[in-house]
């Protein structure tokens, strides 16, 4: 089965205390379908300018990353520049130019309105619900937010969570949402607002998986160098989403955990380079390797 992701498609400028890189591939939408695409095809719908290179657009192909859905607008490309600090736990957005994504509204394909899967990468929730009100009935809905967000949408996300199976968002987020410090509570909480199932990302302290009356803790992949963080989350939702869509019809808990599990992976390789570089040369057998050794470092009493 197919996975369809909605989100941004960026160039990015990204500067951390060592290096400084431009004109990277970047955005929400790019990073997830590329995790996404090592276990499902992907249909990718997002909005890019006449500046966006045509070889991104042959190398999605590639990776049977179906491109239909990614608009063509006259303008520039959606660009963002940031820099991190020396604990690459911080950065702070220097510049942010929206071009052509500040008009953009998904269309989706007649072809991609029956997907079973379905993952609304980080956009406002109210594009994230435009794009459920085209859909036919899917199978499965994970979305992902952010601050942003929850302060100047709060409405508009509160409808969107009484529509999603999964809801992705780090501790910060997760406790500004419901102020509370715990982020137990904070977890339970948010299910009471809608989803099934919410996933609470911890950066380098792992991950949180709640369920109605289950609970896991997923540990990080320890690593010795991490040259860029941006994308990571993006690419643990869109390994956990690809994941679920290409070997799961009925999603179950343990299934999820699993898919966390491959997500904490892929977002391991990505901090590995800038940009998607890393990600770009990753084989199954990399991704199988690393699974494997986070299973033996992490000793599941249960298998999976």
């Amino acid at each position: 089965m197919s996975l369809l992701i909605v989100g941004s498609i960026a160039i990015d400028t990204v500067k951390t205390p060592v290096e400084e890189h431009s004109n990277l591939l970047g955005g929400s939408a790019s990073y997830a379908a590329l995790g996404a695409s090592f276990f499902s095809p992907v249909r990718l719908v997002g909005v890019v300018g006449n500046d966006f290179p045509e070889s991104e657009f042959q190398f999605w192909k590639s990776r049977k990353i179906d491109s239909e859905g990614v608009q063509r607008a006259n303008g520039k490309t959606f660009r963002w520049s940031g820099e991190y600090s020396w604990d690459l736990n911080t950065r702070e957005t220097r510049s942010i130019a929206l071009n052509v994504f500040e008009h953009f509204k998904p269309a989706l394909p007649k072809s991609y309105r029956q997907t079973d899967f379905v993952l609304l990468a980080n956009i406002a929730p109210s594009l994230q619900s435009h794009v459920l009100d085209q859909m036919e009935r899917p199978r499965f809905v994970v979305a992902d937010t952010m601050d942003l967000w929850i302060e100047t949408a709060r409405s508009d996300l509160d409808a969107l969570l009484r529509r999603v199976d999964l809801l992705i968002l780090n501790d910060s987020e997760a406790r500004e949402i419901t102020k509370e410090t715990s982020l137990i509570k904070a977890g339970r909480r948010i299910r009471k607002m809608g989803p099934h199932y919410v996933a609470i990302k911890k950066g380098e302290h792992g991950a949180l998986l709640f369920g109605e009356d289950e609970y896991f803790s997923c540990g990080a992949y320890p690593l010795e160098d991490i040259h860029d963080p941006t994308g990571a989350g993006d690419t643990f939702a869109g390994g956990m989403a690809g994941y679920l869509a290409g070997t799961v019809k009925k999603v179950h808990f343990n299934d999820l955990r699993k898919s966390m599990i491959y997500g904490s992976v892929l977002a391991s390789f990505c901090v590995e380079a800038f940009s998607l570089e890393r990600l770009r040369k990753l084989s199954m057998e990399d991704i199988a390797q690393r699974y494997e050794t986070f299973k033996l470092m992490s000793q599941f009493e249960v298998p999976i």
